[in-house]
């Protein structure tokens, strides 16, 4: 399975090593919760749902704990790299596991195109140099990165997700300031009643509220991330259950602790669609480096989610390979436990990604990136219909219980599918986002005849064979 044998007592049984400590992995998942989804997004929700967007990130950041409780409960019983599409596999049937598995390495080749070229356009900020040029040299240096060690690929992922975290729990602590002491120019102003007093908590309606999950769930994308890292954490049953539990501070803190404070600090009516809350917030408190400090943390957040997009198709290409669904090249391993023929086609698909985008930036690669939304989604709901059948099973004695059990599943995992359900009706109503629900049916109808010729060549393809 691997082309060179590395150590087995710190090999998985899949052969990935186990490089991950309990620093890098909670950093991971805390990374992964945070994005330029609240750097940059959050602009437009603000403008659209007032401060009544502080309830929809925690709503939202309780079903997205949900799901990852299913999600640890289906670790706990089975640590796999393949994660989600595996347990689709195991649980649902090996068509799940296939579309499960495409869909997600296609979510991130996308995504990845999409952040380097981002990184490559906040580099424009500082130096007047051709996007495609950035784009190029920090796809080659995180491509390099990740093939020479999992431990390098989350010691970027730990001061990537470090940088977020200052610049978020420094926002909080400055806006804590201006609140308690009054300093800067916006501390003449600063109060909690902005919450309220400008228009109401919902100023524009409950129903323009509602249509912001859309966006808010979207910044949430990624959070699953920690579970592709099972097959390579020192030690998965310990410091996974850790990591998934600090789901609801992370949002407490970073998504609905941050808004409070900026929202107090600055009108909401201040903030606009496309301009950072962070960027807004720093100006009205008269701190002109404001802009250029947003930038580098939106940098680093891009940077960010092209690295975990490098790291998680390499292993999803793997997995599929290993169960007969991808080509067996991509089974190969380097000497330290890396999927390298897999890394490096995600890697060359990205470049080639970014160069189409540089020829031709039009609405045809938006709606590319529009399908990034709806194929993540796909895993939560692959997750959440997994441990529902896992839960089932484990009832009833077909299969032992996870050590780390959901709170309230099979109800909590039922409520989860239910909300996911309603955004994607959300989406339909709302034209701008209409267009992945339009991606969606073409692309399964693409898999849905890559399955069938592939098991017409391999019945293999559609047997289930448990690993790990």
């Amino acid at each position: 399975m691997t082309s060179v044998q590395v150590d087995k007592e710190n090999t998985s049984e899949e052969g990935y090593e186990r490089g991950l400590g309990s620093r890098q992995i909670q950093m991971i998942a805390i990374g992964g919760a945070i994005g330029t989804g609240l750097f940059l997004g959050a602009g437009k929700g603000i403008s659209k749902a007032g401060p009544s967007l502080i309830l929809a990130y925690a709503v939202a950041g309780l079903v997205i704990f949900f799901i990852m409780r299913a999600l640890g409960e289906l670790l706990m019983y089975r640590p796999v790299s393949g994660s989600f599409s595996e347990y689709a596999r195991e649980f649902i049937g090996p068509f799940a596991g296939f579309v499960t598995g495409w869909t997600y390495w296609l979510f991130w080749v996308v995504t990845g195109i999409t952040e380097v070229t981002a990184a490559a356009a906040y580099m424009t900020y500082w130096f007047d140099i051709p996007q495609w040029v950035s784009a190029l040299i920090f796809t080659i240096i995180l491509y390099g990165a990740n093939l020479i060690s999992v431990k390098l690929f989350g010691e970027l992922e730990f001061w990537f997700s470090m940088v977020k975290v200052t610049a978020i729990i420094g926002m909080i602590l400055i806006c804590a300031g201006i609140l308690t002491i009054g300093f800067s120019d916006a501390g003449d102003t600063a109060s909690v009643t902005h919450l309220w007093s400008d228009g109401g908590f919902f100023p524009h309606g409950v129903g323009e509220s509602l249509m912001t999950l859309q966006m808010v769930m979207f910044a949430f994308l990624a959070v699953e991330l920690v579970g592709v890292t099972a097959g390579e954490s020192k030690d998965p049953k310990t410091v996974l259950p850790k990591a998934i539990n600090t789901v609801p501070w992370r949002i407490a803190v970073f998504y609905v602790g941050a808004l409070i404070m900026i929202l107090s600090v600055v009108p909401w009516t201040h903030f606009q669609p496309g301009v950072s809350p962070f960027v807004a917030a720093f100006e009205k408190m008269g701190l002109a480096a404001g802009a250029g400090i947003v930038n580098f943390v939106v940098l680093t957040a891009a940077l960010s989610s092209c690295n975990s997009g490098m790291y998680s198709t390499g292993r999803m290409l793997r997995d599929l390979a290993l169960n007969n669904q991808g080509p067996k090249l991509f089974t190969k391993l380097t000497s330290n436990g890396l999927p390298l023929v897999g890394t490096t086609f995600s890697a060359a698909l990205m470049m080639v990604g970014v160069w189409i985008n540089y020829q031709w930036p039009g609405k045809a690669f938006d709606y590319v990136v529009s399908f990034a939304t709806i194929s993540g989604m796909w895993a939560w709901i692959m997750i959440l219909v997994s441990q529902i059948r896992y839960r089932a099973k484990a009832d009833r004695g077909e299969l032992p219980r996870s050590e780390f059990r959901a709170p309230g599943a099979p109800f909590t995992s039922w409520f989860a599918l239910a909300f996911i359900g309603m955004v994607i009706v959300l989406m339909g109503i709302d034209k701008d986002a209409r267009i992945s629900l339009y991606c969606a049916p073409l692309w399964a109808l693409i898999l849905g005849v890559a399955y069938l010729v592939l098991k017409s060549r391999n019945p293999e393809a559609a047997a289930f064979k448990k690993r790990g």
